[in-house]
């Protein structure tokens, strides 16, 4: 196992981005490389700074509060009076937490939500707050390796069905796109030819362009 993956598995995995990076993962990899610290993480708190110390060989720190102070575990709770099921909070879940759909109020899996506080931003009418569930105890004492292991593995679904969604969406953009390029003139309001080739270079080099990218991604 390499030395990120052996990092990754001492971090929490709420995927908070606290530490400045994208997921625990990336962090890892940054601590790995030497480019970050090994005391961004407030969720792992003092104790994961320990574990973090021992693994790479570095001296112990405190925890850099630029990125957040050690606290109780929370947990999000949506206000269902309130939420209007715009599901703007749906994606930005790392572990797939909440449950809900369009126009349909939303409900958070408690046992799955990580108190990431990433769909709180996101709420367009703060009906989304945090509750503490562990009174008193913090860091690794309010989670668990068991606990971590489960955010991991959903934070991997969850990734894997960002990429399947994203995929789906950029073809059904690529089909209509295709059915413009070849009437080009029943898609427009415009008759005149000149205008009319444009608007086709346009929707060419736009698919063009996605073809390219998908091409890159395979």
């Amino acid at each position: 196992m390499s030395l990120t993956e052996r990092l990754n598995a001492l971090l929490p995995q709420t995927q908070c981005t606290r530490c400045g990076y994208q997921d625990c993962r990336a962090y890892a990899e940054a601590i790995a490389t030497q480019a970050a610290p090994i005391n961004r993480c407030p969720p792992g708190g003092d104790e994961g700074i320990n574990r973090l110390a021992a693994l790479t060989g570095q001296p112990v720190l405190s925890l850099d509060l630029e990125h957040g102070q050690e606290g109780p575990r929370h947990v999000a709770v949506i206000d269902e009076a309130w939420c209007i099921g715009c599901t703007l909070c749906l994606p930005v879940c790392p572990t797939d937490a909440i449950l809900g759909s369009n126009k349909l109020m939303h409900s958070v899996i408690e046992k799955h939500c990580t108190g990431c506080e990433l769909c709180i931003p996101v709420c367009p009418v703060d009906c989304i707050s945090l509750v503490n569930v562990t009174a008193f105890e913090t860091g690794w004492k309010a989670w668990s390796p068991a606990q971590a292991e489960v955010a991991r593995s959903r934070y991997a679904f969850h990734q894997i069905k960002q990429v399947r969604e994203t995929r789906v969406q950029a073809d059904r953009l690529e089909k209509k796109a295709e059915a413009a390029l070849a009437d080009v003139a029943a898609h427009s309001k415009h008759t005149d030819s000149a205008v009319l080739d444009a608007k086709r270079a346009v929707i060419e080099a736009a698919l063009a362009r996605a073809r390219a990218r998908r091409s890159a991604a395979d």
